[in-house]
């Protein structure tokens, strides 16, 4: 059982680091509900395993290249090997690198890693379920944030979550303002006895299909074409893009056209696969990603 909850908890992180932003260790800490020594040992371990572990400018911790060409699949012997890597480093296999490569697109592994995390995460929003229905206040427990780069606690009136459970939308005490926060970068909630003392304040606009609200009342209107691999991977991240995506005839592309309310989702996007995703529309957005360097 020991070697089980030890593999469960790699699975996690590596779910966890292969999104964006990256990860400090005292929010994997607080995630696995571990301690940050057992952390760093987790770590070293990814790395063993051949996985590209890399560090920001703040110290904090992402995978590089998580994701892989999903046309490659494993042989037999990779299949036989997969069972050892499980229970140890695979430190003498030639072909442990190989199967490291392949593991997230082509294996059983990658699928209970996900599910592993997404179970975590649910636990996050039945709580705040809960205290959405009994009409009472939390602490999002050492909430990342991607625009401060601060990990702190958030006291917040939850209000609902956007559509494809994304994010919370919820009124927080401190700053006296509604705001989005993303599920995954809560690390635990805390249902407190306060009741809900703002609900008069509780005010939100129908979010855009990557759960953003307005920005400054501006709209984008943004259209990309995607490779197969760009489509598959948006679909998964963001299943509200569905209805907005085409695929161009006799072409192994898609085009996705609609508006946004705030361009940062889909330029993170962008960034992380220059290869297989084309902006080809918009003049407004255009100039956005143009003075936010992005290619």
């Amino acid at each position: 059982m020991l070697n089980q909850h030890k593999i469960l908890r790699v699975l996690q992180l590596i779910s966890l680091l292969q999104k964006e932003p990256a990860k400090s260790i005292r929010f994997m800490s607080g995630f696995i509900e571990s301690t940050e020594r057992t952390v760093y040992r987790y770590l070293d371990l990814i790395k063993e395993l051949g996985f590209e572990l890399e560090r920001d400018q703040n110290k904090r911790y992402f995978i590089k290249g998580g994701l892989y060409d999903e046309t490659e699949s494993f042989t037999n012997e990779e299949v036989t090997l997969l069972r050892e890597l499980l229970l140890s480093s695979g430190k003498q296999s030639k072909l442990k690198d190989a199967v490291l490569k392949k593991i997230y697109f082509k294996s059983e592994i990658a699928i209970h890693g996900n599910h592993i995390l997404k179970a975590h995460l649910g636990k996050i929003v039945e709580k705040i379920s809960g205290a959405i229905q009994n009409e009472k206040r939390v602490i999002l427990k050492d909430y990342h944030s991607a625009n401060s780069q601060k990990i702190s606690d958030r006291v917040v009136e939850p209000i609902t979550f956007t559509d494809n459970y994304n994010c919370l939308i919820a009124y927080e005490v401190d700053s006296e303002k509604n705001k989005y926060f993303t599920i995954e970068r809560i690390t635990n909630v805390e249902i407190l006895e306060a009741t809900q003392e703002f609900k008069y304040l509780h005010n939100y606009d129908k979010p855009d299909v990557f759960g953003f609200s307005e920005l400054n009342g501006e709209k984008f209107e943004v259209e990309l074409r995607l490779s197969l691999l760009a489509y598959l991977i948006l679909k998964e991240e963001y299943p509200l893009v569905e209805p907005f995506l085409t695929k161009e005839k006799n072409k192994e592309t898609y085009v996705l056209k609609c508006n946004i309310n705030n361009p940062k989702a889909i330029t993170r996007f962008i960034l992380g696969l220059p290869e297989d995703v084309d902006v080809i529309g918009s003049e407004k957005y255009m100039a956005f990603i143009k003075s936010n360097d992005v290619k």
